[in-house]
């Protein structure tokens, strides 16, 4: 069975190559496991030597963020953005770990760039030095690009607003609604996030140190402050999409208003023509030659008359 990558922490910020699978004396191991390979799976369900229920909980399906303290180990499930070719961000990737003091499991399902990362500091040479630091590096990756995504749909909040207010089209309806769709998404593993990280740092365990519950809790915050862009580029989609809702409106009611004008004015000058159309004897004019002038010149003089009239009521 060959994992992902399993390798031996230093206590420098390197690693090497782990040679067996068991929590070391001295350093720290940590495993990075594809959920979907059924030998890694099979291993975290009989050698991992975890209790059945978290072994359940590091194979899950689909989860919400939360974390659970056992002892002196917690196990902790995060979101991360989807950075896949053809995925959507929004489509957040889980991270399930599992940290004890010498010994650290992480399993996913889907790609998860952030614990790439993280293994290639350690490659360099400058990545974390024990378990608590690797949480710490990880929990910062996952946030360093969902908080480029949120500035992302601020920016493109602020975009659709200029365009709203430039110009007079439909086309940002639609992306105006993606947009509030992509914050929703994100949002839905956000909140409760926030709560998880939230409770890291105040978890009694031995391998935090004060300096890690000091990073987990300004993590926190962060993750408040893209909660708060989140519900601020949602409401400003709302309305924006309101303003652009009331001005095709408003410019369909002003076209209605011209047609009533139009016809207003046009109705009694049709219901003259075409009672001077009847096809019946008597009408008057028939024998003139000056008579179609002279009902044209009417016409006018009543069209004239109702446009000031319409006018004169600020109809116009």
């Amino acid at each position: 069975m060959k994992p992902i990558h399993a390798v031996l922490l230093d206590g420098r910020g390197g690693a090497t190559a782990a040679t067996t699978w068991e929590a070391p004396a001295n350093g720290v191991l940590w495993l990075h496991l594809d959920q979907t390979d059924a030998e890694q799976a099979a291993w975290v369900r009989t050698s991992s030597g975890l209790d059945e229920v978290l072994v359940e909980a590091l194979l899950a399906g689909d989860t919400r963020p939360r974390s659970l303290v056992a002892g002196d180990a917690l196990f902790i499930n995060l979101r991360g953005i989807n950075v896949a070719t053809d995925s959507e961000p929004e489509d957040m990737v889980a991270l399930r770990m599992w940290f004890e003091a010498g010994r650290v499991i992480t399993v996913r399902r889907r790609h998860v760039q952030a614990a790439i990362d993280v293994h290639a500091t350690l490659q360099a040479g400058n990545g974390p030095v024990d378990a608590g630091d690797l949480l710490i590096d990880i929990v910062e990756r996952l946030l360093v690009r969902i908080g480029d995504h949120v500035t992302e749909l601020e920016d493109d909040c602020d975009e659709l607003e200029e365009i709203v207010l430039q110009a007079h089209t439909r086309e940002p309806r639609a992306k105006l609604a993606d947009l509030r769709r992509k914050a929703i998404a994100i949002r839905r593993y956000l909140a409760p996030q926030r709560e998880t990280i939230g409770r890291l740092y105040s978890e009694r365990v031995t391998w935090l140190n004060d300096a890690h519950r000091a990073n987990l809790r300004e993590t926190g915050d962060r993750v408040t402050r893209y909660l708060e862009t989140l519900d601020s580029t949602r409401e400003r989609a709302s309305v924006t999409s309101e303003e652009l809702t009331n001005r095709l409106s408003e410019q369909m009611n002003q076209t209605l208003y011209v047609l009533s004008v139009i016809t207003a004015i046009f109705l009694p000058l049709g219901l003259l023509t075409g009672l001077l159309g009847i096809n019946v004897g008597g009408m008057p004019g028939t024998d003139s030659p000056f008579a179609f002038g002279i009902v044209t010149l009417v016409l006018c003089v009543m069209g004239l008359v109702e446009w000031m009239w319409f006018k004169r009521q600020q109809l116009v």
